[in-house]
């Protein structure tokens, strides 16, 4: 066993820190101590939180941290923000906005840039979770980026997943609509202190009528960071469908759908490391794309160029 994973599996902040870095970074070192790490893990309470941008994730996240904490268990906190195309970086505005937290040895905070991945999700998000899971995290809180239709990743990896609103955003139902409707175990109308609020309510309701599982009726918690209103009735609707997974036997099922999205992930970015980073393929690739650029060559013909060598 390594140094590296004892002191991970032990809880030391800086070794996670050190290991997630590793993770994020693709070393291979990392990947013998996540091969030791797995069997450590499954036992955190895993709460995705998504929803339109500007509806105020981060700081609702905060409150939620703060009431699990005041029930004496401990907190992993995974922002994700948006990678710039040009430099690569990501602003990890996160980790600013939650320094209040950064000082409580029983949370963990860390931000990851997406790099360019669709569906809001960054590939080595698995890791993470399996990483601060192993670490004896109890509840891991996952912020995505402001999402659209497409960004619906995060029902893949969360035990339970949020949505959240804000009251005053005409298009916000329809955004639902588009894609976030599907994803969502409970719905919270943050910011409820602002006016509007009973009609968003009231929004979800109507919809909510239209969907034909009548088997669990998807909760809406209006919140409010502000006045702090409504986090506690928002702990128990979570509490509440962490219940309801286990009792319907759909939590053996979601944590099945994330081991095989996990697997497929690992597949995936082996099969492109083996494309990219064998010399020869490279190659390939790369007189490929010059021809390509030059019209010699179509994208199609190539990519069976190019296959047809890995197959060989």
């Amino acid at each position: 066993m390594s140094e590296l994973f004892t002191k991970v599996i032990a809880g030391d902040p800086r070794s996670i820190a050190r290991l997630i870095t590793l993770v994020e970074n693709d070393a291979p070192e990392a990947v013998e101590s996540m091969k030791q790490i797995h069997r450590y893990t499954g036992q955190a309470q895993i709460i995705g939180v998504t929803g339109v941008m500007g509806s105020g994730k981060s700081s609702l996240i905060f409150e939620l941290a703060l009431a699990y904490r005041a029930e004496g268990k401990k907190v992993g906190i995974i922002a994700i923000d948006p990678t710039s195309p040009f430099s690569g970086g990501a602003l990890l505005g996160d980790r600013i906005r939650m320094m209040d937290l950064s000082t409580d040895s029983g949370v963990f905070i860390r931000s990851m840039g997406t790099r360019g991945v669709m569906g809001g999700l960054t590939s080595s998000l698995y890791d993470v979770v399996e990483i601060l899971d192993a670490a004896g995290m109890n509840v891991i809180l996952i912020e995505t980026v402001g999402v659209g239709q497409d960004e619906v990743d995060i029902v893949k990896i969360a035990d339970t997943t949020l949505v959240v609103l804000i009251p005053g955003l005409g298009d916000s139902v329809q955004t639902i609509k588009a894609g976030l409707m599907e994803i969502a175990d409970i719905f919270v109308v943050n910011k409820a202190d602002k006016p509007g609020v009973e009609q968003t309510v009231a929004e979800l309701e109507s919809m909510l009528d239209l969907v034909s599982n009548v088997e669990r009726r998807t909760p809406i918690v209006a919140t409010s960071v502000k006045e702090k209103k409504g986090i506690q009735l928002l702990t128990r609707k979570i509490a509440e469908h962490q219940e309801y997974l286990k009792k319907s036997k759909t939590f053996d099922t979601r944590r099945r759908q994330r081991y095989e999205a996990e697997l497929i992930e690992i597949i995936r970015k082996r099969l492109m490391d083996f494309i990219f980073d064998e010399k020869k393929l490279k190659k390939t690739v790369d007189c490929c794309i010059d021809q390509i650029s030059k019209k010699e060559l179509d994208p199609y013909t190539a990519a069976d160029e190019i296959l047809g060598k890995i197959l060989k």
